[in-house]
């Protein structure tokens, strides 16, 4: 079980903690003060290198912790929070998670600011965008640094906050505004579950840091599945479900395309969205003890996978298939924690940070080459003018596919094959997923690229592959979509080769103590893993085949705007009318009830009673004015009968 200690006398390292989240914030901070005022250059510099350097001290830090033998430990800055015995202190807890992700979300951000200079160039609030991506960065790094539940809690909504800000960034719009608004009121309500979450892991641990929380847990004498442990979980799940889009609160994520390509990049794909899967990983002693909550985090995953997946089949707009495949491998994601697989989570987090982040980067490329065209139906041919997106976006689309040797195929094969020794039925539902995932983002690949250009001869005059600003995080990104699989060989060729399973191993201890069949190694045999890899690839590369003999040999389009579709396209291309669902027994009625209570209680009540009190001030105003009638004599005979009348009271009661 590792311990967590304090670094002794290391005024260095603490500084260097510090400044991880804090330049950033200073990237933010002046970027904000001058938007419009400082050169859209000396923007980029400050908002990229600010990202750059937070990304050069992780890399030491990483290199330092693992030169030093890999002990995590605690910093702590000062005494943040006291209430009785309540003490929160403003620290960071650095681990072999808090520095893959802390790398993850600095390298992948610094390619995505890269990327967003060239994206961004023409916008007139360029030096705004970059102070709220630069707002964002500090938020995540907080969320993941903190030693604390109350600190993740901070950078969890300072995330949510950002969100808001960019995907409705271009205001003028109201559609995108009321987007923005659909974000923050979903996240709100999973919020709520995770503060009272929290508040449930201080009444029982008495406590809200990671180590004594942790501590405590293993220690825990309720049992196995005990209904204190299983609340926590679920509430804490309810929050997850909300950052990370599942099934009910997933409605959002798609939506929230509205906003520049590189924020559904950075915010929407590759970090924020992850959070609920790293809030859940690092609560994963307290997870261990209750199998019912991952049962149902299980089958909520996978639910929200196939969901999603069916929708993303019949969309048209290059963006929200891109969404609807981000909802359906976090959902993937889910589905390894319910299983406890946990490294195979956090490694399919990894590699889709790549190869996603590369799929929204290559997709923000096309619509910058169309003149901001989304439809795929306008499309087509484009490999000829834009061959570094068209290469670059292949990768992507093999990586998630699973089409080995790229990233995609080694962390979904190893989460379906824990999977598999779970639940057949899990396992097959995600094969499911799996086919249709391929599918759609063939058809993507061949609508958009390859054929004939179906778009204006005006669109078509514009075509031009993007500045190298847009294209080198595009190789880069392609690089790691094709090597970074490479951390998780499987165990059929060669045993103890999962690097990133080795080195997250230490975090688990806890749960190790709490429940011994917790963490447990994969159980399968050769013949049977090489079957599940056999499987998992033929399914993809029957999808790819079906989508190339429908799109580019038979040269299928889909059905224009207007036109009619079958009732059950219809109802996939109309993603279920879920959204609609929920307008009519959620949205509705409480807008019903506001216009109702609103009535009664504002206008008869509320009103009625203030009204009627100045009503009654006004009319007793207008009788008594009477009294002032200006005549002294009335006044002094007022004054002898007052006089005359507090005597007699005086003389009689007194």
């Amino acid at each position: 079980m590792q311990e967590i200690v304090m670094p002794t006398n290391n005024q260095g390292m603490a500084l260097l903690c510090l400044l991880v989240p804090i330049l950033p914030l200073l990237g933010f901070i002046l970027n904000g003060l001058g938007n419009r005022k400082l050169a859209k250059g000396l923007v980029s510099m400050i908002g990229c290198g600010t990202v750059l350097a937070s990304f050069l001290i992780s890399i030491y830090l990483f290199l330092d912790f693992t030169a030093n033998g890999s002990q995590a430990y605690l910093v702590d800055y000062y005494n943040w929070i006291s209430a009785g015995d309540m003490r929160i202190g403003f620290s960071f807890m650095i681990d072999q998670l808090t520095l893959l992700m802390m790398l993850m979300v600095t390298g992948i951000g610094f390619f995505i600011h890269l990327y967003s200079a060239g994206y961004m160039s023409h916008d007139e609030n360029f030096g705004k965008f970059f102070a709220f991506i630069n707002l964002f960065m500090f938020s995540m790094l907080l969320l993941v640094m903190g030693s604390n539940y109350v600190m993740m809690f901070v950078g969890w909504e300072g995330v949510g906050l950002c969100s808001y800000l960019l995907i409705g960034f271009w205001n003028k719009n109201t559609n995108y505004n009321n987007a923005a608004k659909k974000a923050f009121v979903m996240n709100r309500i999973g919020d709520l579950g995770f503060l009272l979450g929290i508040f449930l892991i201080f009444i029982t641990f008495g406590s809200v840091s990671y180590p004594e929380v942790f501590a405590e847990a293993a220690r825990f004498t309720g049992g196995i599945d005990s209904n204190i442990m299983i609340a926590i979980t679920l509430l804490l799940f309810v929050g997850a479900m909300g950052k990370s889009a599942q099934i009910p609160l997933f409605t959002w994520l798609p939506d929230a395309m509205a906003g520049p390509t590189p924020v559904s990049a950075l915010i929407h794909a590759a970090t924020m969205v992850t959070a609920g899967i790293y809030m859940v990983l690092r609560s994963n002693v307290l997870y261990v003890l209750a199998p019912t909550t991952l049962e149902v985090i299980a089958i909520v995953g996978v639910a929200t996978a196939v969901l999603a997946a069916t929708i993303g089949l019949a969309q048209n707009d290059i963006k929200k298939i891109l969404a609807y495949s981000t909802v359906s491998q976090l959902g993937y994601m889910f589905l390894a924690l319910g299983v406890m697989a946990f490294s195979s989570s956090i490694f399919h987090v990894l590699t889709h940070a790549f190869f996603k982040a590369l799929l929204f980067l290559g997709a923000g490329s096309v619509i910058h080459a169309m003149s901001n065209e989304q439809d795929i139906r306008y499309m087509g041919g484009l490999r000829k003018y834009l061959p570094i997106t068209f290469l670059t976006f292949l990768i992507g689309t093999l990586a998630i596919a699973g089409i080995p040797p790229f990233a995609g195929f080694f962390s979904k094969d190893e989460l379906l094959a824990h999977v598999w020794e779970h639940n057949k039925v899990l396992w097959g539902l995600g094969m499911l997923a799996s086919f249709m995932t391929s599918f759609y983002m063939f058809r993507l690949v061949f609508l958009t690229f390859f054929g004939t250009f179906r778009g204006t001869e005006s669109q078509k005059h514009h075509l031009h592959e993007s500045p190298i600003s847009m294209t080198l995080p595009l190789i880069v990104l392609a690089i790691l979509s094709t090597v970074g699989g490479f951390l998780g060989i499987p165990a059929v060729f060669g045993e103890n080769m999962h690097v990133l399973q080795n080195y997250l191993a230490p975090i688990y201890g806890y749960a190790q103590v709490a429940n011994a069949a917790a963490v447990a190694p994969l159980h399968i045999d050769h013949a049977t893993e090489w079957m599940l890899m056999g499987l998992s690839v033929g399914v993809a590369v029957i999808a790819a085949l079906i989508a190339y003999v429908m799109y580019v040999s038979k040269k299928t389009v889909p059905v224009a705007e207007g036109e009619r579709l079958s009732p059950l396209h219809n109802l996939i291309y109309n993603k279920y009318y879920i959204d609609e669902l929920y307008d009519t027994i959620i949205v509705r009625p409480l807008m019903w009830m506001s216009s109702a209570f609103h009535r009664f209680l504002d206008v008869i009540v509320v009103d009625g009673i203030v009204n009627g009190f100045g009503k009654m001030v006004m009319q007793s105003g207008r009788s008594l004015r009477y009294a002032q009638s200006g005549a002294i004599g009335f006044y002094i005979m007022v004054m002898v009968f007052s006089i005359v009348l507090i005597l007699f009271l005086n003389f009689f009661i007194g």
